[in-house]
């Protein structure tokens, strides 16, 4: 791409998140590395948005345990803002300017001042090119429900506003949701565009069966804040499909998430 970054992995270990008692997080231990799709799922309650907003740095109350590191080195989350970006599930765009405007709102604002007029163009230009937004570049957002681009259309845009700032890091809060199948197929081939640039990308899914293997790895929570899995995405269907009915206790409703 025109603008370098720099590939970097995310790793966590024995993270626990207080806010009162009891622990909303408990001894959660993983890593989330560059050009690796990884999906955080688990029941409803389960702290996989707690888990992300730690990570991310977005929570600013209650006590936190254990260590983040930046390839290898201890977070800092002054530099590390800059070197993340954040889609949230509801996103909220400006609905009176085009999607090729919205893209070069957020790269004039966000790209460091060293970078030219020209660069940063160039820069939209691929970023639209890799979302597949190009035939929308014209559109006008509009208001969501109302007029204007359809709901997987606004979060391509998402995507696209916070890969403009060429962050190396992405958290993405449940893109596919809300989509019927054939939506949530064209939001998972633009994720995985994104993750093939070499970016470290952490998602939260609650996916079918036939999003769930565009997957690399899964990291499973259950309720209380508890990792159940983390590793390959194949390997966890040998390990998930186990005859152990006192397992599928623990995860909870991992077949409603899975349909399986």
């Amino acid at each position: 791409m025109v603008l370098p970054f720099a590939p970097l992995s995310l790793a966590f270990d024995h993270v626990n998140y207080f806010v009162n008692m009891p622990a909303l997080l408990r001894d959660i231990s993983g890593a989330f590395r560059p050009g690796v799709l990884t999906a955080l799922v688990g029941v409803s309650g389960a702290g996989k948005t707690t888990l992300m907003d730690v990570l991310a740095g977005r929570k600013t109350g209650g006590y936190i345990e254990g260590s983040i590191s930046i390839s290898g080195y201890p977070k800092n989350q002054s530099t590390f803002a800059r070197i993340s970006g954040y889609c949230e599930q509801n996103y909220i765009h400006s609905p009176h300017v085009t999607v090729y405007e919205s893209i070069v709102y957020s790269a004039w604002l966000r790209l460091s001042p060293e970078v030219n007029k020209e660069t940063r163009k160039m820069f939209v230009e691929e970023v639209m090119e890799l979302i597949e937004l190009n035939p929308l570049r014209d559109a006008l957002v509009g208001l969501p429900g109302v007029d204007g681009l359809p709901t997987e259309q606004r979060k391509r845009l998402t995507i696209a506003v916070e890969l403009v700032s060429n962050p190396s890091i992405i958290f993405m809060d449940e893109p596919t949701s809300g989509l019927d199948a054939r939506a949530a197929a064209i939001v998972m081939r633009t994720v995985r565009n994104t993750v093939d640039t070499g970016r470290t990308v952490c998602t939260i899914h609650q996916p079918s069966i036939d999003i769930f293997e565009a997957f690399d790895e899964l990291l499973l929570m259950k309720r209380g804040g508890e990792v159940t899995y983390i590793g390959n995405i194949l390997l966890s269907f040998i390990y998930l499909v186990i005859p152990n009915r006192s397992f599928y206790s623990v995860l909870g409703g991992i077949k409603q998430y899975l349909k399986i």
